[in-house]
């Protein structure tokens, strides 16, 4: 039964990846980008100082929402997770070592769709009486188009949503976890089901505190698990150094010549790596799909433009950074330097698929430096563990937003006890059908979504232009009260 729904699922997903995601994500993402006048570029720093002028691991609970820090945090931690690494892993061996510069390529201009979706969901956002948020695509879609339209774009994207992050994407991580775990501690896939209740339970336990829960587990868990992987991907990096320059070579040669490598037509090769890297760059920073926003519309901030900058770091961080780390590992050691990976005489892509399993790549190229295969794969069966569960809690929040929207607050229970329940059969899940049912899902939310981004694009300019007035009122105020300390 797996293998038949795999089949159509894959068939499906093809088509929307190679003709429908890689137009929408690069259209909008353009758009957006000439309609800010590069907002992602004259706008990086004041979203750095934002971000880490703002750092804190101890936010505190808020009167309503979170602080704009726990907001990132929480948009960071659905961000990071199994993208940054089995995510990456995939794209490399299906699509070479060319799709990370497509990934690269999709996250610059995410990086200005996901100032648009942070700065909509301020702009549209509802604050309650006892201070709860609401806030999400689901209003600026309703905003975007009123009466019947926007109400069906609405629930439509509230119900993939749901599927999507809530069901289906928990059961990514969850399976990411048993995959890695069950490789570092020598665990047979017969007893994945116990990794599976043990995340379940874990889960659980922050899925019942609430967002003050959420928000207090990822403003700590996100910058401690960011650094961990990042230290130990250096230490690999430059333990390779000499082939750094060879590896980065490799990422822009192939990203034009990729059949060189994983074989076929030019045509055929170009549109693999493109297609892998729009398809794992959308799941890996999310700029599009309508995820993040849920949490940007929870920040208190001054206006909505401060959280689009904010946001935009996210997408930064995510791509630039934490997965670049794994690239860098990753073709450093298996392609570079006469790696096994490197020569398609020795590993056709099919065979190279069959031999390095994508959700164990990762264990392999650091375990090649590291003190031993062993401890290679336990770090990163850890690292792992942090960035898919910390996931699961975000995705599961954005979810739960969504079910609230279709049902009432009344029926949260609900909600949670199935989304338990799809953590724990992650891990027993064919790994392939649950990769290709949550890109399903997560393509679903993407089109009414990037529909009301456009149709929203003039308010989005406005936030830019908000911005930039209240900078400058803010540096005369400055000014002025300079002047008078002086006199």
């Amino acid at each position: 039964m797996q293998e038949a729904l795999l089949k159509i699922v894959a068939t499906v997903n093809s088509y929307l990846t190679d003709y429908v995601l890689i137009f929408l994500l690069v259209g909008v993402g353009l758009f957006f980008t000439i309609r800010t006048k590069f907002v992602q570029v004259r706008c990086f720093g004041e979203g750095m100082k934002n971000v880490f002028g703002k750092l804190t691991l101890k936010g505190g609970a808020q009167k309503g929402g979170l602080s704009s820090f726990q907001a990132l945090a929480t948009a960071i931690a659905a961000q990071v997770g199994t993208g940054n690494i089995v995510g990456a892993c995939g794209a490399i061996l299906i699509g070479g070592p060319g799709a990370i510069f497509w990934m690269w390529v999709i996250a610059f201009l995410g990086m200005a769709t996901i100032y648009a979706e942070a700065t909509l969901a301020q702009k549209t956002k509802k604050v309650n009486e006892d201070g709860t948020v609401e806030g999400g695509p689901v209003y600026y879609i309703k905003t975007a188009f009123t009466g019947k339209f926007g109400k069906f774009l609405a629930v439509f994207f509230a119900v993939a949503t749901t599927l999507a992050l809530g069901f289906m994407g928990s059961m990514v991580q969850s399976n990411s976890i048993a995959g890695t775990m069950g490789k570092a501690f020598n665990i047979g896939e017969n007893f994945y089901w116990i990794i599976g209740i043990v995340v379940a339970a874990l889960a659980a336990a922050v899925f019942l505190g609430g967002v003050n829960r959420l928000a207090a587990v990822t403003e700590k868990l996100v910058p401690i698990m960011a650094c961990l992987y990042i230290l130990g991907s250096l230490i690999v990096i430059f333990a390779r150094i000499q082939y750094v320059p060879e590896t980065f070579g490799m990422i822009f040669k192939y990203a034009f010549n990729a059949n060189a490598l994983i074989g076929g037509g030019i045509g055929y090769a170009l549109k693999t790596a493109i297609s892998q890297g729009a398809k794992r760059g959308l799941f890996s920073n999310e700029a599009g799909m309508g995820s993040t926003p849920h949490a940007h519309a929870q920040a208190n901030v001054k206006n909505a433009h401060e959280q689009g900058t904010t946001a935009m770091i996210g997408v930064f961080i995510d791509t630039f950074i934490v997965l670049t780390m794994t690239a860098l590992v990753v073709i450093s050691t298996l392609y570079a330097g006469n790696g096994p990976l490197g020569n398609p005489a020795t590993y056709t892509m099919e065979g190279a698929l069959a031999a390095f399993p994508k959700a164990n790549l990762a264990q392999m190229a650091f375990g090649s430096i590291f003190w031993g295969e062993t401890f290679g794969s336990i770090f990163v069966a850890v690292c792992l563990f942090f960035f898919a569960f910390s996931t699961i809690l975000s995705w599961n929040f954005f979810g739960k937003i969504n079910f609230e929207y279709l049902f009432g607050k009344k029926h949260t229970v609900i909600y949670t006890a199935i989304a338990v329940v799809f953590v724990f059969l992650g891990s027993i899940f064919s790994n392939d059908l649950v990769w290709e049912l949550t890109d399903f899902f997560n393509y679903l939310m993407v089109l009414p979504n990037v529909i009301a981004l456009v149709a929203l694009g003039s308010m989005v300019v406005s936030a830019v232009k908000e911005g930039k007035a209240a900078k400058e009122a803010a540096a005369i105020s400055a000014k002025v009260a300079e002047e008078s300390a002086e006199e």
